[in-house]
């Protein structure tokens, strides 16, 4: 995997987009700040299309998003074809998005998880591998 890796958030999500974006680039990553830039009241589609479409386009293997609940964020990054964007508010379950689903772009829920779990989410994510198999298979219907 790239060490190349979009960020964004929400104004919910932006001090722990700020804090994630630092932890990864003192862990040797890349990464690429989509916004917002600010604590104030934003529009969370304006910052997920870019990073969506960065990820489609290929310019980024994977992407995390921050909002308060992360249900925003995920639907909206859901839309773009070949993304496969899944909400994580503990370690196990950005494991098996990885695993079982070949997710792209993790989803944070800022608002109910702490700073050490969103570090453990993010370091599940970039760290396993996608198993393919019966889940490729699976996967590969997803887009209609």
């Amino acid at each position: 995997m790239s060490n190349r890796i979009a960020i964004g958030s929400d104004h919910a999500g932006f001090e722990y987009k700020q804090m994630l974006g630092q932890w990864l680039r003192d862990n040797g990553y890349d990464v690429q700040d989509f916004g917002t830039h600010s604590p104030a009241s934003v529009d969370y589609p304006d910052f997920v299309h870019p990073l969506a479409s960065a990820i489609t386009r290929g310019e980024f293997e994977r992407g995390i998003l921050v909002c308060g609940s992360a249900n925003g964020v995920c639907i909206t990054a859901n839309k773009h074809q070949g993304i496969r964007a899944a909400i994580a508010w503990e370690e196990e379950l950005a494991t098996l998005a990885r695993q079982h689903n070949d997710a792209n772009i993790i989803c944070i829920p800022a608002r109910f998880i702490s700073e050490e779990t969103a570090r453990g989410i993010v370091s599940q994510f970039l760290n396993t591998a996608f198993e393919g198999g019966r889940h490729q298979t699976r996967v590969d219907k997803i887009s209609c």
